[in-house]
């Protein structure tokens, strides 16, 4: 089992950053994809990005590219996502997940979620 807890959410204003951050414990953080996803009211839940299990390969969504970056500190059993020029559209309940390596495309662990809410 991996346990995931997200930190970092809050309000902001348009315009302006926030950093995410994902703390695992429970398995070998290394061996794990780590993924951001996202689930706005009354919307279906979303990926952001992804990352491979060192960091050096990164997915995003069309929607954040060039705004979000996502990165890991592997030492730290630790993703984070960076958001910068945030828009009241990205108000949402962000999630952090992992993927065991080569198990497959689907997120099998979860966090609680991390609200973020981005004022006009």
């Amino acid at each position: 089992q991996v346990q995931l807890v997200e930190s970092g959410g809050g309000l902001v204003q348009a315009g302006g950053s926030l950093r995410l951050s994902c703390v695992a414990s429970g398995r070998v953080f290394s061996n794990y994809v780590m993924g951001w996803f996202r689930r706005a009211p009354g919307k279906e839940r979303e990926l952001v990005g992804r990352t491979s299990t060192t960091g050096d390969s990164s997915y995003y969504a069309e929607f954040v590219k060039g705004r979000f970056t996502i990165s890991r500190d592997n030492a730290k059993n630790t993703a984070y996502l960076h958001m910068n020029n945030l828009k009241p559209e990205d108000t949402a309940l962000y999630y952090c997940a992992a993927a065991l390596y080569g198990s497959g495309p689907n997120f099998g662990y979860w966090g609680q979620g991390t609200q973020v809410t981005v004022s006009s």
